[in-house]
């Protein structure tokens, strides 16, 4: 009789938002099984228990704490609001577990520190959402570039903007302590580190930046179904920004511009990035295409636009991956220092925009 395929046994943590999207993707993962479930607010869990048709004996826990140490699991999947993090990640890592994080990996580099260090030390995976780096266009100019087409890649621009679409207003998305800044550390993670990921992963060494809160007041109705996100307080905190725009040195002389907004006065929302490099540049597109601008070996200009396929859910890909790399061992293709640095970039804007400087990382 064949052995039974080994499951990761999950415990989430943090059902809402994001937290679901990762409940579907486990669910639909057949070497996932989900053990237990953990919010603060306890009918979260039994709505996506019933929506799920899980075990209507499924555990339900409101401390992390209690679930990790009672029950017998692989890892846990963190999708709670961004200052719990670390705070979940590191107590998890202690106590002999992997971890798969959504982003941003904490709301300020010494937090994700502490992540990683904890992960050196316990020996375990640790994974923080990288979504943007498995839809197909992404794959498909990763390989372009790793085959040669692209050259020297040397420059180049990235973004996600909105018209209107301020996340959870008043709640924890636009309460620094909590969140750790706004679009810049919300949105910025995404679309830095798909640039970054594309560029070959140089190491970040200067930055400058301004930030702006201009729509604090402002109760026009949002464009974006991304305002859906959190849950709004009339009357609530909103000290973050709404909008962030930057600039990146890399230790290779390669540079990146950057521009992130919940809130401003554009067309559309889109998000994008745009690279140059010394053989071809290409454009990410957010609608799952890509484009490639070279030349022929006449030296006439050539656009193509390649099918990249259906774009996918990278969400779940990325999931599935990290089962993979815990259950397989197959190559990892985030590491937790990526997340430091990533974090690093953030705090040093947010600082340049306060001093008016550029700021060094190294």
């Amino acid at each position: 009789m064949a052995k039974a395929e080994k499951k990761l046994r999950i415990g989430s943590i943090g059902i809402g938002g994001m937290g679901n999207g990762h409940l579907n993707a486990h669910v639909n993962n057949k070497r996932v099984e989900l053990v237990a479930l953990c919010d603060l607010i306890p009918e979260k869990c039994e709505k996506a228990i019933e929506r799920l048709k899980l075990d209507p004996k499924t555990p339900i826990y409101t401390d992390f704490r209690e679930m990790i140490e009672k029950e017998d699991l692989d890892a846990v999947d963190i999708a709670t609001p961004n200052d719990f993090h670390s705070i979940i990640a590191v107590y998890a890592l202690e106590h002999g577990l992997h971890v798969f994080c959504e982003k941003p990996d904490a709301i300020n580099a010494s937090e994700a520190l502490k992540m990683k260090e904890a992960s050196e030390k316990a020996g375990k995976v640790l994974m923080v959402m990288r979504n943007n780096r498995y839809y197909s266009n992404s794959q498909y100019i990763k390989k372009f570039i790793e085959d040669g087409g692209a050259g020297d890649i040397y420059c180049g621009r990235c973004g996600w903007i909105r018209r209107r679409g301020i996340p959870g207003k008043g709640g924890w998305f636009t309460t620094k302590a909590k969140s750790g800044g706004g679009p810049l550390i919300d949105l910025g993670v995404h679309m830095i580190d798909l640039s970054i990921w594309l560029m070959g992963n140089p190491k970040p060494v200067a930055v400058s930046g301004c930030t702006f809160s201009k729509f604090a007041e402002n109760d026009a109705e949002s464009d974006s179904e991304h305002s859906a996100f959190g849950e709004k307080k009339a009357g609530g905190t909103f000290d973050v920004e709404d909008l962030a725009m930057g600039f990146i040195r890399f230790d290779n002389g390669a540079c990146l511009q950057i521009e992130f907004s919940w809130a401003s006065n554009i067309e559309q929302e889109k998000r994008f990035v745009e690279l140059r490099g010394t053989k071809a540049g290409f454009t990410w597109n957010d609608d799952g295409t890509c484009g490639i601008w070279t030349e022929d070996e006449d030296g006439k200009l050539v656009d193509l636009k390649p099918d990249c396929g259906a774009m996918g859910n990278g969400h779940a890909r990325a999931l599935e991956h990290f089962s993979r790399i815990v259950l397989d061992g197959a190559e990892k293709d985030y590491i937790p220092e990526q997340g430091v640095n990533m974090i690093k970039i953030l705090d040093a804007i947010y600082e340049s925009a306060k001093t008016g400087r550029e700021v060094a990382l190294v």
